[in-house]
C-alpha cells in the first residue's frame, strides 16, 4: 500500500547512535524496507554522527538487511562523536547528507543521539526523525524503548541464576543492573525476580533501612536475599553491600550485570515494537513531520518533540513500585 509522501522525499539516511540495544537491527531493517517498498532509497551511515562526518555511507537494499531481525547490537555500528558537538562538526555531517542529495535523516538511539539530530536540524535545516533506541527506558514520549524488554530479560535470567546459588550458600546477593539515571530495568527486575528490596535513582531512600529489611527477612526464615540496585543509585551496588555486612554481619556478594544487558537477540516484543517504529519514522517523514521522535503509547503512535524526550521526565511505574514492596514479605 502506498503511502502520501507530500514532502516529496525520495532519499533518507538511517544512523544507529549512542549505545546498542537488541532491536536497533529490526528497526534499521524497517526503515529500508518500509522506504524501498514506498519508492524511496535508504543511505546507511555507519558509526553513528562520527561516521556521518567521515561519509562513511552506503546505499542499502532490502537485501542488504536480511537475516537481521534476530541480530543483536547493529549492523551500521555506533559511536560517540566529539566532533559532533561543535557546529564545524555538524557543519560537515550536514553537508555531506546535502551531497548524497538526503531528504531527511532517522536516527535511532537515546537522548544524546536526539540531541545531535535536534541542533543538525536546527542549524542546517535537514528534516530529523528520531526512533527510541536504548536499553534504559528513560524517554519522555513512548512506553517503552526499543532494547529494553530484552535487558529486562537477560537481567531476569542472571538473577534466577545467581538466587539459586545464593541459597545454596545461605548468602545475601546484591545486583546491580543498568538503566543509567533511570529505575525501569531494576523495578521490573526486582517484581519479576522476586527480590527482597529494590533501589532506584527515582526514590532517594536510605539505604541503611535495606538493613532492617534484611534482619527481619532473617527472622522469618529467609537464608538468603536478593537485592537489587540500578545503577544510577547513588553508591551503587556496593554501597548497599557494604551498608548490609556492616549493619548486619552477614556475608554479602556484589554482582554488576553490566554491559551483558545489552547483548543477545532481541525477544520478541522488542522485534515487533522497532519494526512499527521503523515503519512509523519513514511515514513521518513522508508526512513532512521533522524534529520529533515516533514512540508507542495507548496502543498507537505518538510524535512527541524531539528536545521534549530529555526535556521532560519519564517516571517508574509507581503501581510497580508499591507492588515491589508488597510482595516482598
Amino acid at each position: 500500500m502506498q503511502h502520501p509522501n507530500p514532502a516529496g522525499v525520495r532519499r533518507l539516511a538511517v544512523l544507529t547512535s549512542g549505545g546498542d540495544a537488541p532491536g536497533m537491527n529490526a528497526a534499521i531493517r524497517a526503515v529500508v524496507r518500509t522506504a524501498t517498498q514506498q519508492g524511496i532509497e535508504v543511505v546507511g551511515v555507519r558509526r553513528g554522527f562520527s561516521g556521518l562526518h567521515r561519509g562513511e555511507l552506503a546505499v542499502l537494499g532490502p537485501r542488504d538487511v536480511a537475516n537481521t531481525i534476530q541480530r543483536g547490537g547493529t549492523i551500521l555500528l555506533t559511536a560517540r562523536s566529539h566532533t559532533w558537538r561543535s557546529p564545524e562538526g555538524r557543519a560537515r555531517g550536514a553537508q555531506v547528507l546535502r551531497d548524497w542529495n538526503v531528504d531527511g535523516l532517522i536516527v535511532i538511539g537515546g537522548d544524546g543521539s536526539f540531541h545531535g539530530g535536534h541542533y543538525l536540524q536546527e542549524e542546517h535545516g535537514i528534516p530529523v526523525i528520531g526512533v527510541p533506541g536504548t536499553i534504559d527506558n528513560d524517554l519522555y514520549g513512548t512506553d517503552h524503548t526499543i532494547g529494553y524488554f530484552t535487558a529486562v530479560e537477560t537481567a531476569l535470567d542472571a538473577v534466577d541464576k545467581l538466587r539459586d546459588t545464593g541459597a545454596s550458600h545461605e548468602r545475601i546477593f546484591v545486583i546491580e543492573v543498568m538503566g543509567r539515571h533511570a529505575g525501569h530495568i531494576a523495578l521490573d527486575v526486582a517484581v519479576a525476580g522476586g527480590a527482597e528490596e529494590v533501589f532506584i535513582p527515582e526514590d532517594a531512600k536510605s539505604v541503611e533501612g535495606v538493613v532492617e529489611i534484611v534482619k527481619a527477612s532473617v527472622a522469618k526464615g529467609k537464608a538468603s536475599s536478593i537485592i537489587i540496585v540500578a545503577e544510577g543509585y547513588p553508591g551503587g551496588a556496593q554501597g548497599v553491600a557494604d551498608a548490609i555486612a556492616s549493619g548486619t554481619g552477614l556475608e554479602t556478594r556484589v554482582s554488576i550485570l553490566g554491559h551483558i544487558q545489552r547483548g543477545g537477540a532481541p525477544v520478541s516484543s522488542d522485534r515487533v515494537l522497532a519494526s512499527r517504529l521503523g515503519e512509523a519514522a519513514v511515514y513521518a517523514l513522508m508526512d513532512g513531520q521533522k524534529g520529533v521522535m515516533v514512540g508507542r503509547g495507548g496502543g498507537g503512535i505518538m510524535y512527541t518533540p524531539l528536545h521534549e524526550t530529555w526535556e521532560k521526565r519519564k517516571d517508574v511505574n509507581r503501581d510497580l513500585y508499591r507492588c515491589a514492596k508488597t510482595l516482598s514479605i
